[in-house]
C-alpha cells in the first residue's frame, strides 16, 4: 500500500498529518534491516570485519562488484591516482566486466570470496554482491575468450547500438543500448549471454549470497522499452529475476528469498514502477533531499516527508550518500562525517525505506576525500560508531511500531518517534540545542538516552531535554 506523509504546522512543530494517537498506535509494516556498502574493500577484509559488521548491527554487508575486470593501470591498487602519482589505480576499473566469473585483482580471488562466505554465515551476515551485466570495459578488446565464446563471438556480445554514445538520457532507446560513458553495451538479450551471466549470479548462490544490487539497471530495457535491432524481447528482467528460464537455466533460488534491488537513478522518463515490478529501486532523490537538509541544518530546507518517488518507501533502498555521490563528482564528499552520522540516524530510525551506510575511506578528511587511498583497505570507523550501532539496534528494536517524524521550529532538531515505544532525537546544527514542548508519542517521565545518558523530560505529551550540535539521542518507553 502507498502511503504518503504531509507537513501541518503547528507552533512547535512541523508534524506529520497522519499522526497516531497515543491510544491507538497498530502495529505497522516495517523495513527492519540496514546495509554497509563496504566500497573498495576486498573479500579479505571484509571476512576480517564481519564480527564487528555483524556487532554493529548490520544484516547485511554489499561488496563491490566481484566479476573478472579490466586490470587499469598495470594493476595499481590505489583508489583514485592522479598523474605523477606513486601508487597508480582507479577503483572504478573493477565496473569494467571482461567476463563473468568470481574474481578479479582488486578485490580477490574465487577462494578468498568464499572464505568471506564462510565468515559472514559464522556471524549470520548476509552477503549483498553489486553485480553489472549492463556493459563491458571501456577497451572491449580486453573481453576474455571464454565470454566471446559464449555468446556466439565478439560482436554478438554487445547491442548494434551499443557503441553509439548515449546523447539524451531520458530517450529510452538510447538509455537502454547505447554506450554510456565510454563503456559498450551489451546485449544483455542474447539468450546466450543471458545463460553465460546466470551461470555467474548461480555460482555467487551456490557459495551463499542473498542479495544483488544491479548497477545501472536503467539501462537495461524493460518489456515495454524499444528494441535493439539484435533482439527479439526484452527479457533480461524476467531471466535475472527467475521468472524465466534461459535455455534450461534458471536464477537457483526463488527470488523472493533474495534481496534483489537496481540502481535507477531518477530523471525523466524513467520508468520506476515498472522497474519496481521486478525488484526493489535507489531512492536518488531522496538522497538529494536529505543531503540538502543536512548541508543548511534546517528540516524545512526539502520535503523528507515524501519519498520523492512514485514508489513505496517500503521497496526502496535509502542513503545519506552513495559510492557516486562521493566518488564521481564529489557531491556529498564535502559533508562531514558528523553530518552524514546525523543523516543516518534519521533514515535509519524510520520506519520504512531499506538504508544503505556508505563506507567512506580509511584517513578521509573534507580537504583530503581518498584518504589513505589504497582499494582493498577497510573504510573508516564510521561504520561503528556507537551512535551508528545505537540506532542500527533500535531500528530492529522497533519492529512494527509506526512513525511520527516531527521538527524543531527552526528545523534544527528532528524527532522520529517510533509509536509509544522510543524516540530519536537528531540535532542536525553546529549549535547548541535546547528543546520544550515538542510533541512526541512517549508516556509521561523521565527518559536517560542509550548513547550519551542524556536526560530528558516528557510531560503532557511533550518531550524537553538539552542536544549537543550533531549529536542524536535514543529514547525507549520500556
Amino acid at each position: 500500500m502507498k502511503k504518503t506523509l504531509f507537513l501541518a504546522f503547528t507552533g512547535v512543530a512541523l508534524l506529520s498529518a497522519c499522526t497516531p494517537s497515543k491510544d491507538s498506535l497498530a502495529a505497522a509494516d516495517t523495513n527492519d534491516d540496514v546495509i554497509l556498502h563496504a566500497w573498495s574493500w576486498s573479500f579479505d577484509t571484509i571476512a576480517a570485519n564481519m564480527k564487528d559488521i555483524a556487532a554493529a548491527g548490520y544484516a547485511y554487508v554489499q561488496t563491490s562488484p566481484a566479476n573478472t575486470c579490466f586490470v587499469g593501470e598495470n594493476g595499481g591498487m590505489a583508489l583514485y591516482s592522479n598523474p605523477g602519482d606513486s601508487v597508480t589505480g582507479k577503483w572504478y576499473y573493477y565496473y569494467q566486466p571482461t567476463d563473468w566469473k568470481i574474481g578479479n585483482y582488486l578485490l580477490g580471488t574465487r577462494d578468498q570470496f568464499k572464505a568471506m562466505m564462510d565468515s559472514a554465515a559464522k556471524y549470520n551476515v548476509k552477503v549483498i554482491v553489486d553485480v553489472l551485466p549492463n556493459h563491458t570495459a571501456v577497451d572491449h578488446t580486453a573481453v576474455l575468450p571464454d565470454l566471446d565464446a559464449a555468446v556466439g563471438g565478439h560482436e554478438k556480445l554487445f547491442h548494434a547500438n551499443g557503441f553509439n554514445d548515449i546523447i539524451d538520457y531520458n530517450d529510452r532507446y538510447q538509455c537502454t543500448t547505447g554506450k554510456m560513458g565510454g563503456l559498450p553495451d551489451v546485449n544483455t538479450e542474447n539468450p546466450d549471454f543471458q545463460h553465460y551471466y546466470m551461470t555467474y549470479v548461480n555460482d555467487l548462490l551456490s557459495l551463499g549470497v542473498k542479495g544483488f544490487r544491479y548497477d545501472t539497471a536503467k539501462h537495461i530495457g524493460l518489456p515495454s522499452d524499444p528494441l535493439d535491432s539484435l533482439a527479439t524481447r526484452n527479457n533480461f528482467w524476467d531471466v535475472a529475476t527467475g521468472r524465466e528460464a534461459v535455455k534450461g537455466l534458471r536464477l537457483a533460488v526463488p527470488a523472493d528469498s533474495l534481496f534483489i534491488y537496481g540502481e535507477v537513478l531518477q530523471d525523466k522518463n524513467v520508468k520506476e514502477t515498472e522497474y519496481a515490478e521486478y525488484m526493489d529501486l535507489t531512492a536518488s532523490a531522496y538522497g538529494h533531499a536529505l543531503r540538502s537538509v543536512l548541508d543548511k541544518s534546517d528540516f524545512k530546507a526539502d520535503s523528507l516527508l515524501n519519498w520523492h518517488h512514485p514508489v513505496d518507501g517500503k521497496h526502496l533502498v535509502t542513503w545519506v550518500e552513495s559510492h557516486d555521490t562521493y566518488a564521481n563528482e564529489h557531491e556529498s564528499a564535502g559533508l562531514t562525517d558528523e553530518q552524514i552520522r546525523m543523516g543516518w540516524v534519521f533514515l535509519a530510525a524510520r520506519q520504512n525505506g531499506t538504508p544503505l551506510f556508505f563506507s567512506r575511506p580509511a584517513g578521509s578528511t573534507r580537504e583530503n576525500y581518498w584518504g589513505n587511498n589504497r582499494v582493498g583497505a577497510r573504510g573508516n570507523d564510521e561504520f561503528k560508531h556507537p551512535e551508528v550501532v545505537a540506532v542500527n539496534r533500535f531500528r530492529r528494536d522497533m519492529k512494527g511500531q509506526p512513525e511520527t517524524v516531527s521538527a524543531t521550529d527552526n528545523g534544527a532538531v528532528i524527532e522520529v518517534a517510533r509509536g509509544n515505544a522510543g524516540v530519536a532525537l537528531i540535532n542536525i546544527s553546529a549549535s547548541e540545542q535546547d528543546i520544550e514542548n515538542l510533541p512526541t508519542t512517549l508516556p509521561d517521565g523521565t527518559y536517560i538516552d542509550k548513547v550519551n545518558q542524556q536526560s530528558f523530560t516528557v510531560s503532557n505529551g511533550a518531550v524537553s531535554g538539552h542536544l549537543s550540535p550533531f549529536k542524536s539521542y535514543l529514547l525507549y518507553s520500556k
